[in-house]
């Protein structure tokens, strides 16, 4: 629901039926993970996909049956390795899905405004029982689930899908922090509750106004990022220099950082320094350091990285903080141009905020994606109907 905001928000304005289906766990290959959502309207459009089309028949009926029958239905939707070979696809793999019809109720709506205004917000969805398909915001999900306001946290064994002997299973207060997708078991009343979350885009700092900075504003708003340049020079901080940038800045970049709203910081939040100037670099670094954040970097030679951290000692860093530094900064892929070197930058603060190794797929093992506990399952064994292009499993309300 909440990744098509844009979409549903007309259409529930206007008083069209619609109803969603949403990826709350996959298992094995999936294209898409938790949270991506297929919109199905009464008149049969389709808005968005889940996978990489072979399931989405499957997915259209459930949308359709959820609406008709107002009632939430659960499924998992996919294919084994030997149906995928034999229908000519590359893998098998499989999804959960919940699908649930889509009401313009004041809690929907003030979620989907949320979501197109850029904010972080987390929802429920009861799945069975008799207050089937009512829809709970953050404080009514946290109240559900944990029987509490929020702040207190849910009994750890209300998340499904998680391995409870290893102590992985996250709690709703974690799920909501980390704006997470996953199906709460037993949590309303012994029912399940789907949470569904969208975080808002993550940041990007960049200290500097160079070609290097401009151009990893272009890769990095590319790739989502809510990108900010904060330059002393006001000449350098355009529009015209950084058409994708969220913010341009033009202040004392130590200073700018340091009256930054704490609150509107996450550890997917990073500060990238590429001044190349000393009297600005240190500053800016020291700052950066003590904000509440997952990345803080800082292109340079190995000489300037060393007479840097020289400056931050004199200053009072600790060698704690100094060694969170990543400088020099960016991936080694070899490139030197500015283009280069902002994907080389990038990659780092991807690999850093996923725990990635850097390394090129063909020489790890396992997985190809890294998901939480709460949002991936097992495989499916054994043998199943076939409906549609999928295999649903376990169809019909939990």
């Amino acid at each position: 629901m909440l990744e098509r905001a844009r979409d549903l928000l007309p259409l529930l304005r206007r008083g069209a039926p619609v109803a969603a289906v949403t990826v709350t766990r996959v298992a094995r290959s999936a294209p898409r993970g938790p949270g991506a959502t297929i919109a199905v309207t009464a008149d049969g459009s389709v808005l968005g996909s889940i996978s990489g089309g072979c399931v989405e028949g499957d997915a259209v009926v459930l949308a359709h049956g959820a609406r008709v029958g107002d009632r939430p239905l659960t499924a998992r939707l996919g294919f084994s390795d030997d149906a995928a070979h034999a229908a000519g696809l590359a893998c098998g793999g499989s999804v959960d899905v919940a699908a649930y019809a889509v009401s313009p109720e004041p809690a929907v709506i003030a979620a989907l405004e949320s979501v197109v205004a850029g904010r972080g917000v987390t929802v429920g969805i009861v799945l069975a029982g008799p207050r089937a398909g009512t829809v709970l915001d953050e404080t009514a999900l946290r109240v559900a689930v944990a029987g509490t306001m929020p702040g207190v946290p849910a009994p750890r064994s209300a998340v499904a899908g998680g391995d409870r002997r290893r102590g992985e299973v996250p709690e709703i207060g974690d799920l909501i922090s980390r704006r997470e997708t996953a199906v709460l078991a037993t949590a309303q009343d012994g029912h399940d509750v789907l949470v569904l979350s969208h975080a808002p885009a993550p940041r990007l700092i960049i200290v500097g106004a160079g070609e290097h900075a401009a151009a990893l504003c272009r890769v990095a708003a590319a790739a989502g990022f809510a990108v900010t340049v904060c330059d002393v020079w006001e000449a350098l901080v355009t529009r015209e220099r950084f058409p994708a940038a969220t913010e341009l800045v033009a202040a004392i970049p130590h200073e700018h950082l340091a009256g930054l709203d704490v609150a509107a910081l996450d550890a997917r939040t990073a500060v990238c320094v590429l001044t190349h100037d000393e009297r600005v670099d240190a500053p800016a670094l020291a700052a950066a350091l003590s904000l509440p954040i997952g990345f803080v970097g800082a292109m340079g030679a190995r000489g300037t990285v060393a007479r840097r951290a020289e400056l931050l000692r004199e200053s009072g860093v600790d060698e704690a903080d100094i060694a969170r530094i990543r400088a020099p900064l960016g991936l080694d892929l070899g490139g030197a141009s500015p283009d280069e070197t902002a994907i080389s930058v990038l990659a780092e603060i991807v690999a850093a905020r996923h725990g990635g190794s850097g390394l090129p797929l063909r020489e790890r093992s396992g997985s190809l994606h890294r998901r939480t506990p709460a949002t991936t399952a097992d495989a499916p064994t054994g043998s199943a109907a076939t409906s549609g292009c999928g295999i649903p499993l376990q169809a019909g309300a939990s």
